[in-house]
């Protein structure tokens, strides 16, 4: 566009229906907090200026740095009027900008051994280049899915049996159940004295036979108090063996519940 007004950094601020708009009309309202809203979108200063140089396809090898000076004091100011705090690390970048523009004014001086001087400019790029490669870095790893922003953790609760599970019974109700059918056995022995060849292993296979067929069978129907006080004992110890030997399943369903045995189950 030849007729297009002379503007600082000769760039379109804005397009309006596809067309470039190179100044603001006189009658746009802007709102107080527009300036801080595009302030926010840079990270800083190195941000800006890289903003700045990219904007305007110069060479971050050989940057101008009257214009890119120039253009940078100006946006300095504008933040100087609405935000002092923030205009506080942009200054101190100005004021690199000002000493390498005067260092370039300046004659080149040789070194003692004759060597190029180097160029005013050579840290600010390497910031720069360094400062770019972090952001392109940063922008390729916000691309990446993220827990509760892209997508969500699913879970669920798959059942892996469908065996009822009994609650384990304790071994104070397993002491209580064998005082009450010691209390009862007591009731009803006969004082007899005779002597009596007690096999555990014996009754383990009692036990076991009485089990057979049956799903459940009620703790205290394995034991008869009328055999006395002796059967009982090794009645409960088949019963603690057969446990321990994981042959039997002693189970309850609720706490304070009747205490039922039965035979083990085994996978087929």
């Amino acid at each position: 566009m030849d007729d297009a007004p002379e503007v600082v950094d000769h760039v379109a601020v804005a397009r309006l229906y596809g067309e470039p708009l190179f100044t603001l009309p006189n009658d746009l309202y802007i709102p107080p907090d527009a300036l801080e809203v595009f302030l926010e979108a840079f990270e800083g200063p190195l941000d800006l200026l890289l903003y700045l140089i990219r904007k305007q396809n110069f060479n971050i090898l050989d940057i101008p740095m009257v214009g890119v000076t120039r253009q940078y004091l100006s946006y300095v100011d504008d933040i100087r009027s609405h935000n002092l705090e923030l205009a506080a690390e942009y200054l101190l970048m100005a004021a690199l900008l000002i000493e390498i523009k005067s260092r370039m004014l300046l004659p080149p001086r040789r070194s003692a051994e004759g060597a190029e001087p180097e160029d005013p400019r050579a840290e600010l790029v390497r910031r720069l280049l360094e400062y770019e490669q972090i952001k392109l870095a940063a922008a390729r790893l916000n691309e990446l899915p993220q827990l509760g922003r892209d997508f969500l953790k699913a879970q669920v609760f798959i059942e892996q049996s469908l065996q009822p599970r009994f609650p384990e019974v304790s071994v104070g109700e397993l002491q209580q159940a064998w005082r009450d059918i010691l209390q009862r056995a007591r009731l009803v022995q006969h004082h007899r004295i005779t002597r009596e060849q007690l096999s555990v292993r014996e009754h383990m296979s009692l036990v076991l036979r009485r089990l057979q067929g049956r799903r459940f069978l009620e703790f205290e129907a394995l034991f008869d108090p009328a055999k006395g006080v002796a059967v009982l004992v090794v009645t409960f110890i088949a019963l603690l063996e057969l446990a321990k030997e994981s042959l039997i399943d002693i189970t309850q369903a609720e706490a304070y519940a009747p205490i039922y045995v039965r035979l083990a189950y085994t996978p087929t």
